[in-house]
């Protein structure tokens, strides 16, 4: 058998190999080693479509004056079935006379001799990262939908303030529906912002203090429909029960501490497929700390499975269920430095056990008497604002804000617009959009400072990193927002 048809890879003399190119793409120059792997074509033309692209990435990023070293790439060789893996490093070429984003790039290689499996999980390797790409640009879209959805919920509070003047009932409900929309929504802001940071390996952000009977009380309201609109449309009675104490405070996140309570009604109602009561009760336990338990009167679990419900993918649900649950709320709860136990038995319900320390070691809360003093409508500014944004939504519902504080808006959607604009109108506070095609928002700053060096700038983003931000931006507000948060911000510039 000849080594052409082998699956075994030919072995092949350890020639570097290498090619000069421009930032465009464009080869200039390579070796005869590069063009007996790589083609004498092109840089890329013996690559499958998704490798080649990450290649072109890749180039971008060293033109730019990045480093990117020890990418392995699959490249096609003819007279053979598999392909064969090369190793690539990326290194830009610093001349005095170019800067970053114009440099030339040598690109170096080599062929590996790799087993035939290793094309496998190279494979997997390119799929995760395009999967990790996709995810921070949902991530993006699903911060600008949350901030118009916290905007129109605003901007409907006003309007049934100013239609009920904030009296009768039919006005208390639809508030008090609002607060939960709006809970809801910033509850998936924090979510979509745990989702960048890790994919980003990014730290959390601090705890706070959690009063847990009020936040179970919430995730009660978040959760009725699931344990007693939708049950009650198929002909099922499921009751709630709550025996919440007065509690301590407990440091956590509250994102996190709702969605494991919320993972565990869910857990109950599907655990009562003919109807209960789920209970919830909160106490101290002077040894433990802070109690919570959550009991349903469903069908139980044998000791096989209770012994086994905080494995990761472990599920009694088949394809209905990840296995991951539980597991995601075990982890939580320890990252809490608290406990998660559970009691059950065949036929006769499920209950789970949550203790969490007592929150001691940090300084008294201000005292009601004395409130921070909020500054009088009276003596805010006003000005004319320019908001900057590729999302028609987005910035239709950031300049209605805008406008309720009394403040004149003009909207611009991209960069050059917004130039032209400030070229024509003598504008006091400019608020643009990081992520917009063409210009983005440090872009559009650094070209407003060339000719308006005093005007402020407010960054608007969904991007966990934008506080790496430009000598060009006063202040960066993450996305979503509310009125009052941005409005502060606004007069802090103004009054400058």
């Amino acid at each position: 058998m000849s080594s052409e048809s082998s699956d075994v890879l030919p072995l092949l003399a350890p020639e570097l190999l290498y090619a000069t190119c421009a930032p465009d793409g464009e080869r200039l120059h390579c070796n005869t080693a590069w063009g007996s792997i790589l083609g004498t074509e092109g840089l890329w033309e013996s690559m499958s479509d998704e490798d080649a692209r990450f290649a072109a990435e890749y180039l971008s990023e060293a033109a730019a004056g990045g480093l990117v070293t020890n990418q392995v790439f699959l490249v096609d060789r003819h007279k053979r079935d598999l392909p064969v893996p090369v190793l690539l490093n990326f290194l830009p070429i610093f001349l005095p006379d170019q800067q970053a984003g114009s440099l030339k790039v040598m690109v170096t290689g080599e062929v590996l001799q790799e087993p035939v499996s290793w094309a496998t999980e190279q494979t997997r390797r390119r799929r995760m990262e395009m999967l990790g790409q996709m995810a921070m640009g949902i991530a993006h879209d699903f911060n600008n939908l949350l901030t118009s959805i916290l905007g129109h919920t605003e901007l409907l509070r006003g309007d049934l303030t100013r239609l009920f003047g904030g009296h009768g009932s039919l006005a208390t409900d639809a508030v008090g529906q609002l607060k939960t929309i709006e809970r809801a929504a910033l509850d998936g802001a924090v979510l979509v912002k745990k989702i960048q940071q890790y994919i980003r390996h990014e730290k959390q952000e601090r705890f706070e203090r959690i009063d847990l009977s009020e936040l179970i009380e919430e995730v009660l309201a978040l959760t009725r429909p699931y344990w007693y609109n939708e049950p009650r449309r198929q002909g099922i009675l499921i009751r709630t029960r709550k025996q919440l104490a007065e509690l301590p405070k407990i440091s956590g996140s509250g994102t996190e501490l709702r969605e494991v309570f919320a993972n565990l009604i869910l857990n109950a109602v599907q655990a009562m497929p003919h109807g209960g009561t789920i209970t919830v009760r909160t106490h101290v336990d002077e040894a433990r700390g802070v109690v919570a338990e959550v009991r349903d009167n469903g069908l139980g679990m044998p000791e096989d499975v209770r012994s086994r419900i905080f494995e990761p993918l472990f599920t009694t649900k088949g394809d209905r269920g990840t296995g991951m649950g539980l597991t995601v709320s075990y982890g939580i709860v320890q990252e809490h430095e608290g406990t998660i136990e559970v009691t059950s038995q065949a036929g006769e319900g499920t209950r789970f056990t949550l203790t969490f320390p007592i929150l001691t070691d940090v300084p008294a809360e201000p005292r009601p008497a004395l409130p921070e003093p909020e500054v009088d409508v009276a003596d805010a500014r006003v000005g004319h604002l320019l908001v900057v944004d590729d999302e028609e939504m987005v910035r239709s519902v950031t300049g209605r804000l805008l406008r309720l504080k009394g403040h004149e808006v003009d909207e611009a959607e991209g960069g050059e617009r917004a130039l032209a604009r400030i070229a024509d109108h003598p504008y006091d506070l400019v608020l643009t959009d990081l992520s917009m095609p063409d210009m983005n928002g440090r872009e559009l700053a650094f070209r407003i400072r060339q000719h308006h060096p005093r005007l402020p700038i407010i960054l608007l983003t969904g991007d966990t990193d934008a506080d790496d931000g430009s000598e060009h931006i006063d202040v960066v507000v993450k996305k979503p927002f509310k009125l009052d948060d941005l409005e502060a911000v606004v007069q802090r510039l103004l009054t400058n």
